[in-house]
């Protein structure tokens, strides 16, 4: 009888599609479904082998079918398969319910890419990624809610009584991933601090997931997302964050042509970090990235800016081209 409540398992495709409009970094979502609450969430389908060979080439067609965008660069993240990571408000914690696994993915867009009368035609929408995750964007400097609001609250859920077993501590975790004491910030752990706010009880999706009644906190700590989709959203901007210092992916995101400025705050929208004009500029000639145009642009209304492109070339000439941000500007 053990084997009737067995769940059955389905294989589902996230797409964390990401672009760079107007200095922001934006992640696309979707309304949701009848029956999955008011929260938006990241495109969704479920793989049916009948139709696709490949997650990806699934993947693609969902995408499309729900946004009307054709995705460019895609990488596959992670694996999503917690037990109820999908559980609908008005279901039942039933063992037997269908189990989902969902295998999240990275995609890169240029926003003229696209075509904006389909794409909002299907209620999608461009969502500044700062929006999920505000405690994220230091390139004004530290953000006043971290000594206000989230980290007095870490602190008191640290010192609640834990397992003996659990290594490392709440404590030793809080300090790694928020850069507290001896250990700088580092913008690559936004899933360890999405992950922290999540366990501590502070997020409205732990509201949702019935660990907590109330966080007191949830108008501060950003836009929920339907299910654990923001923690696929966390899961994509740590990834493009690493991996912009050692691919060259954060020319997915840019124009054909673009100034040496309008890469920087690209790259700065991305990470999270203000950087120094000029240590900027010598990095970018350092790494042989780019290449003039021998055209200008004088849409910032004051000098002409020389324009540039990527330099292709650099694929053939080096194993792992990217921007190796130094320490904090």
């Amino acid at each position: 009888m053990a084997s009737d409540l067995t769940p059955s398992l389905h294989i589902g495709l996230n797409a964390a599609i990401v672009a760079v409009t107007n200095q922001t970094p934006s992640i696309l979502a979707v309304p949701s479904s009848p029956g999955e609450g008011s929260a938006d969430g990241l495109p969704f389908g479920q793989f049916d082998p009948a139709k696709h060979r490949t997650f990806e080439a699934s993947l693609r067609a969902s995408v499309e079918s729900q946004t009307g965008l054709h995705l460019g660069y895609v990488e596959q993240l992670y694996t999503f398969g917690d037990r109820g990571r999908h559980m609908r408000s008005s279901e039942a914690r039933d063992e037997g319910s269908p189990h989902l696994v969902s295998v999240g993915y990275l995609a890169l867009t240029r926003v003229d890419a696209d075509n904006p009368e389909a794409l909002y035609a299907t209620g999608a929408r461009w969502h500044d990624w700062y929006e999920l995750f505000p405690w994220e964007d230091w390139r004004k400097g530290r953000p006043a809610m971290l000594d206000a609001a989230i980290l007095p609250r870490l602190s008191a859920w640290a010192e609640e009584p834990t397992k003996p077993q659990q290594v490392p501590s709440r404590k030793a975790r809080i300090r790694l991933a928020f850069g507290l004491g001896d250990f700088p910030w580092d913008e690559e752990r936004v899933l360890d601090r999405y992950e922290l706010l999540y366990e501590a009880g502070l997020l409205s999706e732990a509201v949702a997931d019935q660990r907590v009644q109330s966080t007191g906190l949830a108008s501060q700590l950003g836009h929920a997302m339907r299910f654990d989709h923001r923690r696929i959203a966390a899961t994509a901007v740590q990834r493009l964050r690493a991996k912009i210092k050692y691919r060259p992916v954060i020319f997915e995101l840019m124009p054909p042509e673009f100034t040496l400025t309008q890469l920087q705050t690209s790259v700065e929208a991305i990470s999270g970090r203000h950087l120094h004009k000029q240590n900027f500029r010598r990095l970018v000639e350092g790494a042989e990235l780019v290449e003039p145009t021998g055209a200008a642009s004088a849409a910032t209304g004051g000098r002409p800016a020389a324009l540039y492109r990527f330099r292709a070339k650099i694929l053939e000439e080096r194993p792992a081209p990217g921007l190796r941000l130094g320490g904090r500007g």
